[in-house]
């Protein structure tokens, strides 16, 4: 299929990511074009949409200057993007405000008000989610309580990679996988809930009309192929969650198989073939028709950059190597010293803010290598509390799909393996979010037959880890010190906020 290209366009929290791809999943070219978000008050969060859309034009005229790809050669285009952004357009399809992303709290007193007014019970059982301000349902409160005017105003009300559909082809769009941000999106049936969108005050009108993530949504517009560069009437699907496309990108498409994400912000993503809901874990459509994913997310996965940063120096191009070769020669279990990997709070399962990271068991005797196997060994942990969070709903989980920086130790990835007793491959391609959106559009333009010809041509794994049965009581006693740690120090976290 000589000059056939797909496109994946991914708008991340820092930035845009663009990655074009032949049909067998060779990367033909990536480009990364960043964006700031703005902090107008202590807990909130915000990004324009309008710089996310010049940040798409500018990879993709990047894109077919260094490429030298023809326009007409692509033949599908996939969005994926961030969870939990809520933007509010007119008519004219225009942002009324900058987009209120995942990270922004300002909506506590609006989530508590609207559990004292329906209930957690009719909302978690639509949705299969809990209430809370980094979902798109608070958000969209605040601004009818505090922007009235603006909302008013509202044509529609979308999410990132929906905006981004739009200005490709002008419009509008709900991807089923990005459906969980909004708790009047019936998660089971993937149809919106009209009488209780009404009872938040959501008029049906706001809401776009619904797509499995594989559905051409249209195709490119005059307008916007005068703006990018691509061929006008090129298919464009609905796309979806980031997750959810890495999931699909890291070849997690049978139930039981999870893709986990070694990342600053570490997590994982089990996928099911019904919806299973868990009030400590998120759930959401998986971008693949008729499967769900579970999901789990922490923040730990960034300490080994915090110790190079504040022990060595971000210059030093060596320390990963030798954190490594260091942590290697330390026995399972880190020799009595734990950490706890709460270096901004935590998510899933233990939802904690205040939560702070601890290492324990330091003695003179400790050495740089304990510390980096404490700090591999505690983000294997957290990882384990989701995946046992996860099972004891009856969830049942086999191989996980390794993606992120971490997936290129070695030592750490059998550490997880070791730690949470499964197996773990590791795919040859670190693009598997941007691979995964454009999957979607292989799916959506016929290039594939179906989820798995795609995944079988696209995805290849490079290494295999066991977990190693000699370390398995270790493991076991260590868990039980790392829960009880938590639960003993969880009271005191808050008492040390400055």
């Amino acid at each position: 299929m000589g000059n056939s290209y797909l496109l994946g366009i991914d708008i991340g929290t820092s930035g845009c990511k663009v990655a074009l791809f032949e049909p067998d999943g060779t990367v033909v070219f990536q480009g990364t074009e960043p964006y700031p978000t703005y902090y107008p008050q202590p807990g909130y969060a915000e990004q324009n949409p309008e710089e996310w859309w010049r940040a798409v034009c500018v990879n993709l005229h990047r894109m077919f200057k260094q490429a030298g790809v023809q326009p007409h050669h692509i033949k599908g285009i996939g969005v994926d993007g961030q969870s939990g952004a809520a933007i509010a357009v007119d008519q004219r399809g225009q942002p009324l405000r900058n987009a209120i992303i995942w990270l922004d709290r300002r909506s506590d007193k609006q989530c508590a008000q609207l559990l004292d007014t329906i209930g957690s019970e009719k909302l978690f059982a639509v949705s299969g989610n809990p209430l809370a301000p980094s979902y798109v349902t608070g958000k969209l409160l605040w601004m009818q309580e505090h922007e009235r005017h603006l909302y008013g105003q509202a044509a529609k009300l979308v999410q990132c990679n929906s905006y981004i559909v739009y200005k490709l082809t002008g419009r509008w769009s709900q991807d089923v996988s990005q459906g969980n941000g909004l708790h009047a999106f019936d998660i089971a049936a993937k149809t919106w809930d009209y009488s209780l969108a009404e009872q938040m005050g959501i008029t049906s009108e706001l809401l776009p009309e619904i797509y499995e993530c594989c559905d051409v949504v249209d195709g490119v517009t005059p307008l916007a192929s005068s703006a990018t560069g691509l061929a006008a009437g090129t298919p464009v699907v609905a796309g979806g969650l980031d997750a959810a496309c890495a999931t699909l990108g890291a070849g997690a498409i049978r139930p039981g198989e999870v893709q986990e994400q070694g990342g600053q912000a570490g997590g994982m993503s089990i996928v099911m073939d019904r919806p299973v809901a868990n009030d400590k874990l998120i759930l959401s459509c998986h971008a693949v028709t008729d499967r769900w994913i579970l999901q789990g997310g922490t923040v730990g996965g960034g300490s080994l950059n915090w110790m190079r940063r504040e022990f060595a120096g971000d210059a030093d191009p060596d320390f990963f190597r030798q954190a490594n070769e260091e942590a290697a020669r330390i026995r399972a279990g880190s020799e009595g010293l734990l950490f706890l990997p709460y270096m901004a709070g935590e998510r899933s399962p233990i939802w904690d803010a205040d939560a702070k990271g601890v290492f324990l068991g330091l003695t003179y005797e400790k050495t740089r290598g304990h510390m980096a196997r404490a700090i591999m060994e505690g983000c294997a942990l957290a990882l384990r509390h989701n995946l046992r969070t996860a099972e004891a709903s009856g969830v049942p989980i086999y191989t996980l799909h390794s993606t992120g920086g971490a997936a290129n130790s070695a030592l750490w990835t059998q550490i997880k393996a070791d730690v949470t007793g499964k197996r773990f491959k590791i795919a040859s391609s670190d693009s598997a979010t941007t691979l995964g959106a454009a999957i979607l559009a292989g799916i959506g333009t016929g290039i594939y037959r179906d989820y798995e010809e795609a995944v079988g041509r696209t995805v290849r794994m490079s290494r295999e880890y066991e977990a190693d049965p000699h370390h398995e009581p270790v493991y076991a006693r260590v868990y039980d010190i790392y829960l009880e740690t938590y639960n003993r120090l969880k009271d005191l976290f808050p008492r040390m906020g400055w």
